[in-house]
């Protein structure tokens, strides 16, 4: 994906889910008019869920994902489809592919019983029909047409969407398309990261510090996106290290309206920003960005709740080369182990590796979550609530140990 191209965390999540042998790929090949899936008459040829960023119109930015077969089996099988079921935890909108000529199978019903416990709209596409026979009328809005599920009725009519189509034909495949996209396009809008919380013309200044970790010649993805919804916003982005913040402020001539600066550096941008300056940081943007600030605070002080030994997890949404003193697994034990004068079990996590399990573990404290998309976050955030384990994040918690996050809380209610 191009520096340019919207980040996977902003696009739409379309999954494409079934049996081996289904079709999942011919489907997924068919919709999107690429080669993107490998296709074989052999099941389980698709053994890795495959991702691709595109462009779907009307719907805009999307990430088809072709799933492997939710009925395989063996060793291996169980850790493919394991891998499908992680995949759910971002699917926004999901196909399922059914075979027509084998019908609904108990591995159908258990996909469309996830669909449902996740809230995740979907479809069932009866695919294969040119080897079934096919009526014209066989293409149903909320009914099952021709080979139909017993049963029905019990389903969530609202959220289900049916169509039979033939990827070898390409039959109805056209109108498949218009019901994904019409599906995709209703996904709920996205809240503004900055947007709203400040007006055209303001004065935002953004404290971004160059150091070893810092990538070479570029922003990373959370400040890139706050620089872009400043400037969409009408308001002035300014972009200043942590090391000439004192002297920009000063020949600002005004006082900025927000400021904003890596979770790093909060000591000491605190120390330089007077106290009438609404002050936060890139990730307690993203835990409001995507749902999650209150029970972040509230995870954060439940940090004093902690005993000598226990369980830390923190977890990261991305995957990158650590540097030496890597705030995920260095500075933030560190930090966690000075504020509370206790030594924990600290254990880490990065990209999609978040356990389903959490027992044992007392604190999660989660990165910002940029490389994430709202449903994944939503799914990690119901997983801790669910087994009372509290949940924040690097920004919010490094405010609290560092005595200001009082200071960020204009953001909860907002």
């Amino acid at each position: 994906m191009s520096l340019n191209a919207a980040p996977s965390s902003e696009r739409i999540h379309i999954g494409f889910f079934g049996r081996r042998n289904s079709g999942k790929s011919s489907i997924v090949n068919a919709v999107t008019g690429q080669e993107l899936s490998v296709v074989s008459d052999v099941k389980g040829t698709t053994t890795d869920p495959v991702f691709k960023a595109m462009e779907l119109p009307p719907a805009g930015p999307v990430v088809i994902i072709d799933t492997p077969g939710f009925d395989d089996d063996g060793t291996l099988g169980e850790l493919r489809v394991r891998k499908t079921r992680q995949v759910l935890n971002r699917t926004d909108l999901a196909v399922l592919v059914v075979d027509s000529a084998v019908g609904i199978t108990r591995h159908d019903e258990e996909l469309i019983g996830l669909f449902k416990e996740r809230g995740i709209d979907y479809l069932i596409v009866w695919n294969k029909t040119d080897l079934v026979g096919y009526r014209e009328d066989a293409v149903s809005d909320t009914g099952t047409g021709q080979n139909g599920l017993e049963g029905k009725a019990d389903r969530d009519q609202a959220k289900c969407r049916e169509i039979h189509v033939s990827a070898r034909t390409g039959r109805n495949i056209d109108e498949l398309r218009e019901m994904i996209t019409a599906l995709a396009v209703r996904q709920e809008p996205k809240r503004r990261l900055v947007g709203d919380i400040i007006r055209p013309h303001d004065f935002v200044v953004l404290v971004v510090p160059i150091d070893d970790a810092a990538p070479k010649g570029r922003l990373i993805l959370p400040q890139q996106q706050t620089i872009r919804d400043i400037l969409d916003t009408g308001a002035a982005a300014i972009v200043v290290k942590d090391t000439e913040l004192q002297e920009t402020l000063a020949g600002l001539g005004k006082k900025p309206d927000l400021v904003i600066t890596d979770s790093q550096v909060f000591d000491k941008v605190s120390s330089i920003v007077p106290e009438g300056i609404p002050l936060t940081s890139f990730s307690i943007l993203f835990a409001r960005y995507r749902g999650g600030l209150e029970s972040a605070v509230s995870g954060a002080k439940a940090l004093n709740d902690l005993e000598e030994g226990d369980t830390i997890l923190i977890s990261e949404g991305c995957t990158h080369h650590r540097q030496c003193e890597d705030i995920g697994t260095v500075k933030l034990p560190r930090w966690i182990t000075e504020f509370t004068g206790k030594r924990f079990d600290f254990r880490f996590t990065s990209g999609t590796a978040f356990p389903d399990n959490l027992s044992g573990v007392r604190l999660v404290v989660h990165c910002g979550g940029c490389m994430l998309n709202e449903r994944e976050m939503g799914y990690r955030r119901k997983s801790a609530q669910e087994q009372h384990v509290p949940m924040t994040n690097y920004g919010v918690l490094i405010a609290y140990m560092r005595g200001i996050l009082d200071r960020c809380s204009f953001l909860v209610s907002s």
